[in-house]
């Protein structure tokens, strides 16, 4: 979880999206991050450079992004809190569904560990109650 932590804001957003694209298209390219993230190609290319320069990214010849090991653990790490957090505040809080995707976006950046954590144990416990009664 270091990387998550000591990464900046920005720095996971990428992440999260590449990872997001790589599931929903099968491969991601800067223009492609671009698009999703409304953001200029050369402020993707200034973020791809800092990605790669960290190991949690590669760029293929064709222009293809890939997550490395360390990527994709942390991007898997980031959209965990961030699924997990929507879900919290939708069902537990009764949030609606587009403002907790949103605060979800902000608040997955700046949770503490502890936080989540329970988070994500009151969410398990939960689902274990209701399969129970099922």
């Amino acid at each position: 979880m270091i990387w998550v932590m000591s990464m900046q804001e920005s720095g996971e957003n990428y992440l999260e999206t590449i990872l997001i694209l790589q599931n929903r298209n099968g491969s991601v390219r800067s223009v492609d991050i671009a698009r999703e993230l409304s953001v200029s190609k050369p402020s993707v290319c200034r973020a791809i450079g800092i990605l790669k320069n960290s190991g949690l990214l590669t760029m293929e010849m064709n222009g293809e992004l890939r997550l490395t090991a360390a990527g994709k653990t942390c991007a898997d790490a980031i959209y965990e809190r961030h699924i997990l957090i929507t879900k919290f505040l939708h069902e537990t809080a009764g949030v609606d569904e587009e403002t907790a995707e949103a605060d979800a976006c902000r608040i997955e950046h700046i949770i503490s560990e502890e936080t989540f954590k329970k988070i994500k144990e009151f969410l398990a416990k939960r689902s274990k109650r209701r399969k129970q009664q099922k």
